[in-house]
Protein backbone atom coordinates (compact mmCIF):
# COMPACT_ATOMS: atom_id res chain seq x y z
CA UNK A 1 0.00 0.00 0.00
CA UNK A 2 3.14 2.37 0.44
CA UNK A 3 3.28 3.39 -3.19
CA UNK A 4 6.20 6.21 -3.75
CA UNK A 5 3.33 9.00 -3.68
CA UNK A 6 2.25 7.77 -0.17
CA UNK A 7 5.60 7.88 1.27
CA UNK A 8 6.13 11.37 -0.36
CA UNK A 9 3.04 12.20 1.67
CA UNK A 10 4.39 10.43 4.49
CA UNK A 11 7.46 12.29 4.79
CA UNK A 12 5.75 15.46 3.53
CA UNK A 13 3.77 14.87 7.22
CA UNK A 14 6.30 13.69 9.49
CA UNK A 15 5.03 10.16 9.74
CA UNK A 16 7.61 8.40 7.32
CA UNK A 17 10.65 7.12 9.70
CA UNK A 18 7.56 5.33 11.94
CA UNK A 19 6.16 3.77 9.10
CA UNK A 20 10.06 2.94 7.31
CA UNK A 21 10.36 0.87 10.65
CA UNK A 22 6.67 -1.05 10.26
CA UNK A 23 7.92 -2.00 6.59
CA UNK A 24 11.39 -3.43 7.65
CA UNK A 25 9.79 -5.14 10.55
CA UNK A 26 7.11 -6.86 8.53
CA UNK A 27 6.34 -10.27 7.76
CA UNK A 28 6.62 -10.98 4.00
CA UNK A 29 4.26 -14.00 4.70
CA UNK A 30 1.85 -12.84 6.33
CA UNK A 31 0.31 -15.24 9.18
CA UNK A 32 -2.46 -14.43 11.06
CA UNK A 33 -1.99 -15.24 14.75
CA UNK A 34 -3.86 -15.88 18.02
CA UNK A 35 -5.00 -12.25 18.06
CA UNK A 36 -6.15 -11.95 14.60
CA UNK A 37 -7.88 -15.66 14.45
CA UNK A 38 -9.84 -14.83 18.10
CA UNK A 39 -10.47 -11.16 16.67
CA UNK A 40 -12.57 -12.87 13.27
CA UNK A 41 -13.91 -15.67 15.06
CA UNK A 42 -16.14 -12.60 16.66
CA UNK A 43 -17.12 -10.68 13.56
CA UNK A 44 -20.45 -10.99 13.03
CA UNK A 45 -19.61 -8.42 9.71
CA UNK A 46 -17.17 -7.12 7.71
CA UNK A 47 -16.28 -4.50 4.32
CA UNK A 48 -15.49 -5.54 1.58
CA UNK A 49 -13.68 -3.64 -1.52
CA UNK A 50 -12.84 -4.66 -4.77
CA UNK A 51 -12.15 -2.93 -7.84
CA UNK A 52 -14.02 -3.43 -11.35
CA UNK A 53 -12.80 -3.22 -14.75
CA UNK A 54 -13.79 0.35 -15.16
CA UNK A 55 -11.03 0.87 -12.44
CA UNK A 56 -13.77 2.46 -10.03
CA UNK A 57 -13.59 0.59 -6.51
CA UNK A 58 -16.29 -1.05 -5.06
CA UNK A 59 -17.15 -1.73 -1.66
CA UNK A 60 -19.87 -3.87 0.23
CA UNK A 61 -21.11 -4.90 3.20
CA UNK A 62 -20.76 -8.34 4.91
CA UNK A 63 -22.45 -9.95 7.30
CA UNK A 64 -23.65 -13.11 8.78
CA UNK A 65 -23.71 -15.40 11.93
CA UNK A 66 -21.18 -14.36 14.72
CA UNK A 67 -17.80 -16.09 12.89
CA UNK A 68 -19.04 -16.38 9.84
CA UNK A 69 -15.57 -14.97 8.51
CA UNK A 70 -13.79 -18.21 8.80
CA UNK A 71 -10.15 -18.94 9.81
CA UNK A 72 -8.89 -22.27 7.36
CA UNK A 73 -5.64 -21.84 8.03
CA UNK A 74 -2.69 -18.87 9.45
CA UNK A 75 -2.86 -17.64 5.48
CA UNK A 76 -6.50 -18.23 4.64
CA UNK A 77 -10.30 -17.42 5.70
CA UNK A 78 -13.23 -17.94 3.58
CA UNK A 79 -16.78 -17.06 3.79
CA UNK A 80 -20.11 -18.01 2.51
CA UNK A 81 -21.49 -15.96 -0.31
CA UNK A 82 -25.33 -15.99 0.71
CA UNK A 83 -27.92 -14.83 -1.50
CA UNK A 84 -28.81 -11.36 -1.94
CA UNK A 85 -30.11 -8.50 -4.31
CA UNK A 86 -28.10 -10.36 -7.21
CA UNK A 87 -26.22 -7.66 -8.45
CA UNK A 88 -23.36 -9.30 -8.35
CA UNK A 89 -20.71 -6.45 -8.70
CA UNK A 90 -18.18 -7.90 -5.97
CA UNK A 91 -18.29 -11.39 -7.91
CA UNK A 92 -17.38 -10.13 -10.94
CA UNK A 93 -15.14 -7.73 -9.93
CA UNK A 94 -13.13 -10.26 -8.42
CA UNK A 95 -13.31 -12.70 -11.40
CA UNK A 96 -11.31 -9.68 -13.58
CA UNK A 97 -8.98 -8.57 -10.66
CA UNK A 98 -8.95 -11.04 -7.50
CA UNK A 99 -7.69 -8.72 -5.05
CA UNK A 100 -9.87 -7.62 -2.40
CA UNK A 101 -9.22 -5.35 0.78
CA UNK A 102 -11.52 -6.12 4.29
CA UNK A 103 -11.83 -3.87 7.43
CA UNK A 104 -13.31 -6.00 10.14
CA UNK A 105 -14.50 -3.33 13.26
CA UNK A 106 -14.78 -3.99 16.99
CA UNK A 107 -16.64 -0.83 17.94
CA UNK A 108 -17.19 -1.73 21.61
CA UNK A 109 -13.65 -2.94 21.93
CA UNK A 110 -13.04 0.02 18.96
CA UNK A 111 -10.42 -2.37 17.31
CA UNK A 112 -10.02 -2.85 13.35
CA UNK A 113 -8.27 -4.84 11.41
CA UNK A 114 -7.06 -4.21 7.38
CA UNK A 115 -6.91 -7.74 5.45
CA UNK A 116 -5.37 -7.44 2.00
CA UNK A 117 -5.15 -10.80 -0.27
CA UNK A 118 -6.39 -12.64 -3.69
CA UNK A 119 -9.72 -14.25 -3.90
CA UNK A 120 -10.81 -17.69 -5.41
CA UNK A 121 -14.34 -18.00 -6.24
CA UNK A 122 -16.03 -21.72 -6.13
CA UNK A 123 -19.26 -22.04 -7.34
CA UNK A 124 -21.01 -25.33 -8.05
CA UNK A 125 -19.78 -28.79 -8.08
CA UNK A 126 -16.42 -27.16 -7.22
CA UNK A 127 -17.79 -25.49 -4.02
CA UNK A 128 -19.71 -28.64 -2.42
CA UNK A 129 -16.27 -29.16 -0.17
CA UNK A 130 -15.85 -25.28 0.82
CA UNK A 131 -19.82 -24.79 1.78
CA UNK A 132 -19.40 -27.36 4.37
CA UNK A 133 -16.03 -26.13 5.94
CA UNK A 134 -18.13 -22.33 5.40
CA UNK A 135 -21.46 -23.25 6.62
CA UNK A 136 -23.62 -22.78 9.69
CA UNK A 137 -26.32 -24.97 10.24
CA UNK A 138 -28.15 -22.45 12.50
CA UNK A 139 -27.87 -19.89 9.62
CA UNK A 140 -30.64 -21.04 6.92
CA UNK A 141 -29.61 -18.61 4.07
CA UNK A 142 -29.35 -19.74 0.40
CA UNK A 143 -25.33 -20.10 -0.08
CA UNK A 144 -24.76 -19.37 -3.74
CA UNK A 145 -20.92 -19.36 -3.64
CA UNK A 146 -17.91 -19.68 -1.36
CA UNK A 147 -14.95 -16.91 -1.28
CA UNK A 148 -11.62 -18.34 -0.48
CA UNK A 149 -9.17 -15.51 0.38
CA UNK A 150 -5.31 -16.35 0.41
CA UNK A 151 -3.90 -13.00 3.20
CA UNK A 152 -1.28 -11.57 1.80
CA UNK A 153 -1.49 -8.48 4.45
CA UNK A 154 -3.41 -7.46 7.45
CA UNK A 155 -2.86 -4.34 9.99
CA UNK A 156 -4.39 -3.20 12.79
CA UNK A 157 -5.40 -0.19 12.93
CA UNK A 158 -5.20 3.36 14.56
CA UNK A 159 -8.08 3.01 16.76
CA UNK A 160 -8.61 6.74 17.09
CA UNK A 161 -12.72 7.91 16.05
CA UNK A 162 -13.86 4.85 16.47
CA UNK A 163 -17.15 5.85 17.97
CA UNK A 164 -18.64 3.02 19.99
CA UNK A 165 -21.50 0.76 19.05
CA UNK A 166 -23.24 -2.55 20.32
CA UNK A 167 -25.28 -4.44 19.50
CA UNK A 168 -28.96 -5.75 20.61
CA UNK A 169 -26.70 -9.51 21.64
CA UNK A 170 -23.85 -7.04 23.65
CA UNK A 171 -26.55 -4.89 25.52
CA UNK A 172 -28.48 -8.45 27.10
CA UNK A 173 -25.19 -9.04 28.04
CA UNK A 174 -24.58 -6.34 29.46
CA UNK A 175 -28.16 -5.84 31.04
CA UNK A 176 -28.46 -9.40 32.08
CA UNK A 177 -27.24 -9.21 35.34
CA UNK A 178 -28.89 -6.18 36.53
CA UNK A 179 -32.05 -7.91 35.08
CA UNK A 180 -31.37 -11.00 36.88
CA UNK A 181 -31.02 -8.62 40.13
CA UNK A 182 -34.55 -6.73 39.02
CA UNK A 183 -36.26 -10.09 38.80
CA UNK A 184 -34.73 -10.95 42.97
CA UNK A 185 -36.05 -7.99 43.84
CA UNK A 186 -39.23 -8.19 42.29
CA UNK A 187 -39.87 -11.66 43.65
CA UNK A 188 -38.57 -10.67 46.98
CA UNK A 189 -40.64 -7.36 47.10
CA UNK A 190 -43.22 -9.77 45.88
CA UNK A 191 -42.81 -11.89 49.26
CA UNK A 192 -42.78 -9.22 51.58
CA UNK A 193 -46.18 -7.67 50.54
CA UNK A 194 -47.43 -11.04 51.19
CA UNK A 195 -45.97 -11.07 54.93
CA UNK A 196 -47.06 -7.68 55.35
CA UNK A 197 -50.61 -8.73 54.22
CA UNK A 198 -50.40 -11.58 56.37
CA UNK A 199 -49.43 -9.69 59.52
CA UNK A 200 -52.65 -7.45 58.76
CA UNK A 201 -54.74 -9.38 58.62
CA UNK A 202 -53.36 -11.59 61.93
CA UNK A 203 -53.50 -7.98 63.70
CA UNK A 204 -57.20 -7.77 62.67
CA UNK A 205 -58.30 -10.53 64.10
CA UNK A 206 -57.06 -10.25 67.73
Amino acid sequence: MFTPVVKALQERFGSRRQYARLEQSADKEARLGPDEIEFLGERDTFYMASVGATGWPYVQHRGGPKGFLKVIDERTIAFADFSGNRQYVSTGNLMTDDRVALILVDYPRQLRLKILGHVKIFEGEQAKEWIEKVRDPAYKATIERVYVIRVEAFDWNCQQHIIPRFTEEEIRDVLAPAEKRMDELERENEKLKKEVARLSKKNAER
